[in-house]
């Protein structure tokens, strides 16, 4: 098992606003695959109001050494004051899927 890889969750506002960020931090090299599911409902308080919100999540695959540069690029490219970037540690994987994403992430993303 490879160590050092994550997957970072994200939503956004819709579907257009995750496939934009999403495509543009994998061409940068800072994730080697992000999924969008769309149709997520988000209850939340904000700025002290209850809200009830349709976002898309978006699932990237990293490396944990990129984590910073991927959050600073999401939060830069999106639209929200504070948007959600949480990261999971990957404990155990394909070795072949990890070595895909070392080889997409490592020399764009360093």
């Amino acid at each position: 098992m490879k160590e050092g890889h994550m997957v970072v969750l994200s939503t956004a506002s819709s579907v257009e606003e995750a496939a934009r960020i999403g495509k543009i931090v994998v061409e940068e090299g800072l994730a080697a695959c992000v999924n969008i599911i769309d149709g997520v409902r988000s209850i939340y308080v904000w700025k002290d109001k209850l809200c009830d919100e349709h976002e898309a999540l978006s699932v990237y695959k990293t490396r944990a050494e990129l984590f910073e540069r991927l959050e600073a690029r999401i939060k830069e490219l999106h639209s929200y004051d504070v948007p959600e970037v949480v990261a999971l540690t990957i404990g155990k994987g394909s070795l072949e899927y990890l070595g895909w994403i070392d080889s997409v992430t490592g020399a764009k993303g360093r």
